[in-house]
């Protein structure tokens, strides 16, 4: 695993209940026999390569040693993944909160001693590595690199109520 194996961890119950619900909601992910009655590519390998692009930035083909996939399979693991994660949990976890969610979170947080409190604000500073050079200083902020910043408001329980870019602070 080399470079990616301390930056980012995951519990194993909540990648293998994404794993299942990847598999059923996609063919494409199933593990299937070719006609000479090999097995494929397993949906641990094909999500673990989306994962992998999404947790370190890195691009297809720095992946394609360690995992033993190519470039092309990979990319298309990407673009399926998003695809169908967002089909299968888009109505549980991506959504605006409702009414019902509003009031617990306002009351959980005038508990903690945040009365009128939905959630927090935090920010992070990405870099762009590619922004266009005309575009370069409203992009360059106080790290004195090209970058964006993502703003979210999250609640006590971890979940992104709100995300937005900004150009610079």
């Amino acid at each position: 695993m080399g470079r990616f194996s301390a930056r980012f961890r995951m519990k194993r119950d909540l990648f293998l209940k994404i794993v299942a619900a990847v598999e059923e909601k996609d063919p494409w992910f199933q593990q299937r026999r070719n006609a000479a009655g090999e097995l494929g590519l397993s949906a641990l390998l094909k999500v673990t390569a989306a994962f992998r692009m999404l947790a370190y930035d890195a691009p297809a083909d720095s992946l394609d040693e360690c995992l033993h996939l190519g470039e092309s399979t990979i990319i298309e693991s990407m673009r399926r993944f998003v695809r169908t994660v967002v089909e299968a949990f888009g109505d549980e976890y991506l959504r605006s909160p409702n009414e019902e969610d509003t009031t617990r979170l306002l009351a959980i947080n005038a508990r903690r001693g945040f009365s009128g409190m939905l959630g927090s604000v935090d920010c992070m500073h990405w870099r762009w590595k590619n922004c266009p050079t005309v575009w370069a200083g409203s992009f360059t902020g106080h790290v004195n690199a090209l970058t964006i910043i993502l703003e979210a408001v999250a609640s006590h329980d971890l979940w992104i109520r709100h995300a937005w870019f900004t150009e610079r602070h």
